[in-house]
């Protein structure tokens, strides 16, 4: 049987195919047994053009970062992954081979963070790939229970440099037009660790297992994705206090401020609003900060909660108290 293209292969024998691979059972239709716990579920989708650019991005990686994209929505609420199901919009110009490159990246991050069954529906698309993938999990009981509502004092924490993603991006359309002007190829080596941020985020598998060993239950989570300004408003917004998160506390890699220099962009801002990061980040009791350190080492202490009347600022090294703005925010909330 020929693999160059779908018109070949049909769609069920295709999904088949792809399945039969992947070593999961079928998800059929999202269900798992829980002993009493919260079932989550998280979705988003990507689209060519958009969300990616195939000129530039390895097809394993874009399977492999769509699947960590629904699994960090679980985390942060605190849910260990159980099901997952993919759909992708197939182009007339992508065979079926680019396809499974794609599934084996979905398929790889799925057996590293714990997903017990997997789906997959193709479906054409008229304009570029299209990917959606829905994921589900579950909070136990005893950490439902046992998180509190956050207080004013609170540690802001996050999982991880912050602004690398959105300067690997710029470094890669920057490499792209470079490349179409004069075929000069971009240096990928000397700035592996912002690309690779980009292209392939990672996150800890055991980071929820990890808080409940140590009963650490943060009274907040969220999936940094559009920039933490949005993630710091969802928190102002969802707490009902205030935040202050410190401009020298934001964790950054070692060469965000050389590479932001050479780009022209600032690294703070590429942090607070350029988005693609993929990091988590909790508020977490301020009695639990010792064991915090000494336990999440990987995990930054960025800022706190405070009274309601601060709102969300960004504090700067000389202690002014900046306004946060977000994409897809009012400038001034009512």
């Amino acid at each position: 049987m020929s693999t160059d293209n779908f018109s070949e292969i049909g769609k069920i024998e295709a999904i088949n195919t792809l399945m039969r691979s992947s070593g999961f059972r079928p998800a059929q239709g999202d269900s798992f047994t829980t002993k009493g716990g919260v079932v989550r579920t998280a979705h988003r989708a990507w689209i060519e053009g958009i969300d990616f650019d195939l000129t530039y991005f390895p097809l394993r990686h874009l399977g492999y970062k769509c699947t960590i994209g629904v699994t960090g929505e679980l985390y942060s609420s605190l849910a260990h992954p159980k099901t997952i199901n993919v759909i992708f919009g197939v182009s007339a110009k992508l065979d079926f081979d680019r396809i499974k490159e794609i599934w084996e990246g979905v398929v790889t991050a799925a057996r590293e963070h714990g997903y017990t069954a997997i789906d997959l529906d193709l479906v054409p698309s008229p304009n570029g790939l299209y990917i959606s993938l829905s994921a589900t999990g579950e909070t136990s009981l005893i950490t439902s229970k046992r998180r509190m509502a956050a207080k004013s004092k609170d540690l802001i924490c996050v999982s991880g440099s912050l602004g690398a993603a959105y300067l690997g991006m710029s470094l890669l359309e920057k490499g792209k037009k470079e490349f179409e002007k004069d075929s000069t190829q971009p240096d990928i080596e000397r700035n592996k660790m912002l690309i690779g941020a980009y292209l392939k985020p990672e996150l800890s598998s055991r980071v929820v297992e990890h808080l409940e060993e140590e009963e650490i239950y943060p009274s907040y989570g969220y999936f940094v994705t559009r920039g933490l300004s949005d993630a710091i408003k969802r928190l102002v917004r969802d707490s009902g206090l205030g935040a202050k998160v410190y401009a020298d506390k934001i964790p950054f890699e070692g060469n965000s401020f050389a590479v932001g220099q050479e780009l022209d962009i600032d690294p703070v801002s590429a942090a607070m609003n350029g988005g693609e990061d993929y990091r988590l980040l909790f508020t977490i009791p301020i009695l639990s900060l010792e064991k915090f350190r000494r336990d999440f080492q990987t995990f930054d202490i960025i800022g706190h909660m405070a009274q309601s009347d601060v709102g969300a600022v960004l504090v700067t090294p000389d202690g002014v108290e900046l306004p946060m703005k977000a994409q897809g925010w009012p400038d001034i909330e009512q």
